[in-house]
């Protein structure tokens, strides 16, 4: 995917070389422990995931819609989904949801079980 930001000459603040990275250190190797304390401990990595990454196509008109909204944006999705999804089960018997010629289960059709 290429890029659209503009690149910005900036020569107060170079774009770093493999060099550059190479000569970095760690916080750890030049703050006082009590400048470090200041930061607060790191997130860990999520114990269970409670969302499952995957790739869709959507229409411009719905990308450009969420992406308006800010930060969140693809979680905004998730979260319109899901109230679909629950007017859906409220407004059928049992969770039963028509599509097309077939009824299909709003927790199967949720969760692909």
């Amino acid at each position: 995917m290429v890029s659209r930001k503009k690149v910005v000459d900036d020569r107060e603040n170079p774009e770093w070389t493999a060099a550059d990275f190479a000569r970095a250190k760690t916080p750890e190797e030049v703050l006082s422990p009590d400048v470090l304390s200041v930061f607060g401990r790191k997130r860990g990595p999520q114990r269970a995931p409670k969302k499952v990454p995957v790739s869709i196509r959507l229409s411009p008109e719905v990308v450009g819609f969420f992406k308006r909204k800010g930060r969140g944006w693809q979680s905004e999705i998730d979260t319109t989904l899901k109230k679909i999804i629950l007017r859906s089960s409220q407004r059928t018997p049992k969770g039963i949801v028509q599509t097309g010629k077939r009824k299909t289960s709003t927790l199967k059709r949720a969760t692909g079980h």
